[in-house]
């Protein structure tokens, strides 16, 4: 049982060690980059949110014309 825990101690110190040394590999954005596109996705869901409200109270009233 103690060489088992050994083994997942060892095998999780190297995946730290890894996850790491990928992090350290990436490019982060920049805080305009970061900023404009925080912007775009608001704007995008607001559009979306918009698009899907009006289609469903024009698929509200078809369904209460129907059902009258």
């Amino acid at each position: 049982m103690a060489a088992g825990g050994e083994g997942f101690l060892k095998r999780s110190g190297k995946f730290i060690k890894e996850v790491r040394s990928e992090l350290k590999k990436v490019t982060w954005p920049t805080k305009d980059e970061l900023v404009s596109s925080t912007i775009v996705v608001i704007v995008s869901v607001a559009l979306v949110s918009g698009f899907i409200w009006i289609v469903d109270s024009i698929l509200l009233n078809v369904l209460k014309l129907i059902l009258r």
